[in-house]
């Protein structure tokens, strides 16, 4: 019994850890906008004043060197459409104000600008995730990186992740 007991311990351990070093840790990343799948108010989208919704973040672990922010359409016409992105944010930011960017370095968007391009699906509803990483170190990448060297740069230094998800579909 007390073998079992044992074992079962062990695995529940070697669980967490395994779990916690392939970015399984969880981190809450909430708004006061809007709720998860939720609609996004029109002002956070380019029918509005196309300015960024107020964002929250919790559960940061408290070994994470620095966070990063990627806000994207996986239901763009040609595939995953990047709307925002931000790295190398202090990890103590546990919330980034309407219309702000945290302290960061920011990368080049879909639209081909730096900060944030709210929503503006072309047709029909999208969904728009708000997706925050605790990374165990800054990302050596300079002001206006795409994606791809991001999502490269944060492979194999993600200790724990969230998101938050809305939709929005344009009136006609």
């Amino acid at each position: 019994m007390q073998k079992a007991i044992i074992l079962s311990a062990f695995a529940i351990t070697l669980t967490v850890i395994v779990s916690f070093a392939a970015g399984g840790a969880k981190m809450k990343i909430t708004s006061s906008a809007f709720q998860e799948s939720a609609n996004i108010p029109r002002q956070f989208t380019c029918d509005g004043s196309d300015t960024s919704p107020p964002l929250q973040i919790a559960d940061i672990p408290s070994g994470a060197k620095s966070l990063a922010l990627i806000v994207d359409d996986p239901d763009a016409p040609n595939g995953l459409f990047t709307h925002w992105m931000v790295w190398n944010i202090p990890p103590q930011a546990g919330a980034i104000a309407e219309g702000s960017t945290p302290k960061g370095v920011q990368g080049t968007n879909d639209f081909g600008k730096s900060g944030y391009g709210g929503p503006c699906p072309p047709s029909g509803a999208h969904r728009y995730y708000f997706k925050v990483f605790a990374l165990d170190r800054e990302l050596d990448l300079p002001f206006g990186a795409k994606r791809g060297q991001v999502d490269a740069a944060m492979k194999g230094h993600i200790v724990a992740q969230g998101e938050l998800m809305g939709r929005y579909s344009r009136k006609k």
